[in-house]
Protein backbone atom coordinates (compact mmCIF):
# COMPACT_ATOMS: atom_id res chain seq x y z
CA UNK A 1 0.00 0.00 0.00
CA UNK A 2 0.94 3.62 -1.07
CA UNK A 3 1.13 6.79 1.38
CA UNK A 4 -1.28 8.03 -1.15
CA UNK A 5 -3.48 5.10 -1.00
CA UNK A 6 -3.84 5.61 3.58
CA UNK A 7 -6.30 7.38 4.62
CA UNK A 8 -5.93 9.60 7.93
CA UNK A 9 -8.12 8.57 10.88
CA UNK A 10 -8.34 10.68 13.69
CA UNK A 11 -10.22 9.77 17.33
CA UNK A 12 -11.57 13.19 19.07
CA UNK A 13 -11.82 13.16 22.89
CA UNK A 14 -14.99 12.72 24.02
CA UNK A 15 -15.82 13.08 20.12
CA UNK A 16 -16.56 11.42 16.99
CA UNK A 17 -13.76 9.73 14.72
CA UNK A 18 -13.10 11.78 12.07
CA UNK A 19 -12.12 9.60 8.77
CA UNK A 20 -10.50 11.03 5.64
CA UNK A 21 -12.98 10.72 3.21
CA UNK A 22 -14.66 9.33 0.56
CA UNK A 23 -15.99 6.79 2.84
CA UNK A 24 -18.37 3.58 2.93
CA UNK A 25 -19.33 2.33 5.95
CA UNK A 26 -20.87 -1.56 5.94
CA UNK A 27 -22.88 -1.69 9.46
CA UNK A 28 -23.23 -5.09 11.38
CA UNK A 29 -27.15 -5.33 9.87
CA UNK A 30 -25.86 -5.18 6.31
CA UNK A 31 -26.58 -1.78 5.38
CA UNK A 32 -24.24 0.50 3.42
CA UNK A 33 -23.57 3.96 4.29
CA UNK A 34 -21.39 6.53 2.13
CA UNK A 35 -20.55 10.20 2.26
CA UNK A 36 -18.07 11.87 -0.58
CA UNK A 37 -17.12 14.18 1.74
CA UNK A 38 -13.20 15.17 2.09
CA UNK A 39 -13.84 14.46 6.07
CA UNK A 40 -16.09 12.38 7.57
CA UNK A 41 -17.15 12.56 11.92
CA UNK A 42 -18.25 8.94 12.60
CA UNK A 43 -20.18 9.11 16.13
CA UNK A 44 -18.64 7.18 18.49
CA UNK A 45 -21.24 7.70 21.50
CA UNK A 46 -23.76 6.10 19.47
CA UNK A 47 -26.13 9.37 20.40
CA UNK A 48 -26.22 10.61 16.68
CA UNK A 49 -29.61 10.57 14.87
CA UNK A 50 -27.93 9.81 11.79
CA UNK A 51 -25.76 7.08 13.03
CA UNK A 52 -23.32 5.76 11.95
CA UNK A 53 -22.37 9.75 11.33
CA UNK A 54 -22.31 12.24 13.79
CA UNK A 55 -24.76 15.07 14.43
CA UNK A 56 -22.91 17.01 17.63
CA UNK A 57 -24.83 15.20 20.02
CA UNK A 58 -21.97 14.46 22.06
CA UNK A 59 -21.85 17.71 23.11
CA UNK A 60 -22.92 18.24 26.41
CA UNK A 61 -26.03 20.80 27.10
CA UNK A 62 -26.95 22.61 29.46
CA UNK A 63 -30.72 22.57 30.52
CA UNK A 64 -30.76 25.23 33.10
CA UNK A 65 -33.70 27.44 31.76
CA UNK A 66 -35.20 25.23 29.73
CA UNK A 67 -33.60 26.38 26.20
CA UNK A 68 -30.74 24.50 26.18
CA UNK A 69 -28.71 27.27 27.36
CA UNK A 70 -27.50 28.08 30.84
CA UNK A 71 -29.28 31.46 32.28
CA UNK A 72 -25.65 33.19 31.72
CA UNK A 73 -25.62 32.83 28.11
CA UNK A 74 -29.30 34.29 27.89
CA UNK A 75 -27.68 37.03 30.41
CA UNK A 76 -25.02 37.59 27.72
CA UNK A 77 -27.20 37.67 24.43
CA UNK A 78 -29.52 40.33 26.05
CA UNK A 79 -26.59 42.41 27.48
Amino acid sequence: MSDADRRIVRPVPGGPVMVQGPVRIEMPDGTVVESDRFMVAICACRRSKDYPLCDTSHRRRCRVNGTGTSADDSAQRTA
